[in-house]
């Protein structure tokens, strides 16, 4: 008999921010994740104790979702970004930096927390009203017309994943091919309805990142096929291919004596009736003109002969997540029994044939309207690949979200410092009654100014892993990287080139200041301009509504945490 213990009252834990530790476990979390950052982010291995696999990535989804927190405030910022990913798939780093910057400064302010919360909450508002202006300076449209803006945005996000180990070509030959994808799961005929394609990535490890190719279509590797065979197949009068789709086991073996019992006659064999049951379904494919059979599941070897003598050609264990995007591209009903066969059922292909990588056979289902492709993806071994395809999945959907709201934000670090720069100027031109809206003084509103403000300026300070210094110039409020190291010079344009994002160069004769981290820096008075914008093909660009997003969530949720008074925990 197991000894009995007393119920144990819950712990309350009061002002959780204060608590021992906590202040320092964010500041670990945030460091963690700063260093993280951009193209030159350093990478994490992630592991348990106990072995098993080793995960190298720079990631946010991959990072947050292998780290253990136990304080209760941690867990709510974990948790709340994880979510923006999960919708987003980018700017998960930035929503976390964000997020633990504006907590650290807020926090170190004499300013009560439901004063801060009101003015950070009207910050937010400024912020969002510029970013879906027309006169804002960080934004750039999409035009769809033309793919530069799109590779660009491509581009950048693989080239701010390291693990990938990739050089310039192999970024550009992966950006093309991710863009041809995505284009290919675009409708080619405009619908009310229209509903995007989908992209199927072949895993080829160990192979050069140059051997990889996109394909209209979907690919499903077939060893036992023979490539020195030539491929027939049955087609109707209209020269096309008639396809059935099984997601029901072929095998014989489909009654299962743990869902009931089943009375059999003497004399009966029960699998030789399961067989002569898919030999009648076998021939009614054959009387039906189906070309090719595909099942989920695995085939009776009689049956697949039976169909290979009369021109069908089988395909089993073709897996589940095959499944949608056959049914997809051929139009075909996933069958779900061999007892019930309807002609309705059937979908129809434009052509079958063989290819070969890296020494597989695949057999390649061409559609008659590509809205499925598949992403042939290589690179040099496990770890590399796991990471290129994240990074290949989060490019797909930010050009996914942009096809949807066609703007980009202007990365490098320049959309964070801009913004600041416009917050700042906009502060020094509030009135006394909008302080009074808002129910604070002007001094309140300029200490959280300035801590929003050097909050978002710290992210930017987050892309820069070798001690160089790095400015904001005072025309375009944008973020510019000295290499390290130089001295403090009054000449900065001899040592910058061009801006984070890649559109200003120092021909101008601009003026500069430094991000001076936690001391404040000196408001710009002049609103930050515009700046012409031409799309180049090294311009660094973020998604729009992943990084709105962002900072939507990293705000709320610091302001969350904020408000948290008491922690309640069962200790049972």
């Amino acid at each position: 008999m197991s000894r009995l213990e007393a119920k144990k009252p819950p712990l309350f834990i009061t002002e959780p921010l204060t608590a021992d530790g906590v202040s320092q476990s964010l500041s670990l979390l945030s460091g963690i994740l700063k260093s993280c950052y951009g193209p030159a982010g350093r990478l994490k291995q992630l592991h348990n104790g106990v072995g098993g696999y080793v995960c190298t990535t720079s990631q946010s989804s991959a990072i947050l979702s292998r780290l253990a927190v136990s304080h209760p405030v941690l867990g709510v910022l974990m948790a709340s970004v994880q979510s923006h990913v999960s919708r987003f798939s980018d700017c998960g780093l930035f929503t976390a930096i964000l997020c633990c910057s504006l907590i650290e400064n807020f926090k170190s302010l004499n300013v009560a927390p439901c004063t801060v919360i009101k003015i950070s909450k009207h910050l937010l508002s400024l912020c969002m009203d510029y970013l879906k202006s027309e006169a804002c300076g960080c934004r750039v449209a999409v035009d769809f017309s033309s793919v530069e803006t799109l590779l660009c945005l491509v581009r950048s996000v693989l080239r701010s994943k390291p693990a990938c180990m990739l050089n310039k070509t192999e970024v550009d030959h992966l950006t093309t091919l991710i863009l041809k994808a995505f284009l290919f799961a675009v409708p080619c005929h405009a619908e009310s309805n229209a509903v995007l394609g989908k992209c199927v990535i072949v895993p080829m490890k160990g192979r050069r990142v140059m051997d990889s190719a996109v394909l209209p279509g979907l690919l499903i590797e077939t060893p036992e096929i023979q490539l020195a065979k030539p491929l027939t197949v049955k087609r109707t009068c209209s020269d096309m291919i008639k396809i059935a789709l099984f997601c029901v086991s072929m095998s014989g073996d489909s009654f299962n004596p743990k869902e009931g019992t089943i009375t059999v006659h003497h004399g009966i064999s029960l699998e030789m009736s399961e067989l002569n049951q898919l030999l009648n379904v076998g021939k009614q494919l054959v009387n039906d003109d189906v070309g090719l059979v595909v099942c989920q599941k695995v085939i009776h070897p009689s049956l697949k002969q039976y169909l290979k003598e009369n021109g069908v050609i089988a395909v089993d264990r073709a897996g589940l997540s095959l499944m949608e995007p056959l049914s997809w591209m051929t139009g075909s009903k996933p069958i779900a029994s061999t007892h019930d066969l309807s002609p309705s059922c059937y979908g129809s292909l434009k052509d079958v044939c063989i290819e070969t990588f890296a020494s597989k056979n695949f057999m390649h289902l061409i559609p008659n309207d590509t809205v499925v492709c598949s992403l042939v993806l290589c690179n040099r071994n496990e770890t590399a690949w796991d990471e290129l395809k994240r990074a290949c999945e989060t490019a797909e959907h930010v050009l996914q979200l942009t096809l949807k709201e066609p703007l980009a934000l202007l990365g490098g670090g320049c959309t964070e410092t801009h913004l600041a720069s416009y917050i700042r100027h906009k502060s020094c031109s509030l009135s006394t009654s909008s302080f009074e809206d808002i129910d604070c003084s002007q001094t309140q509103y300029q200490l959280v100014t300035d801590g929003f403000c050097r909050s978002l300026e710290s992210v930017a300070r987050s892309l820069n892993h070798d001690d160089g210094e790095i400015l904001t110039d005072m025309v375009y409020g944008h973020c510019w990287f000295v290499p390290p190291g130089f001295p403090f010079v009054s000449s900065w344009s001899d040592l910058v080139s061009k801006c984070g994002c890649g559109i200003n160069g120092n021909g101008e004769n601009l003026k500069w200041r430094l991000l001076q981290g936690q001391f404040g820096s000196p408001v710009i008075q002049d609103c930050p301009k515009e700046p012409l914008v031409e799309v180049a093909d090294l311009l660094t660009l973020d998604c729009y509504a992943a990084k709105c997003s962002g900072l939507q969530v990293a705000l709320e949720t610091a302001n969350l945490i904020l408000d948290l008074l008491y922690v309640i925990k069962d200790q049972n």
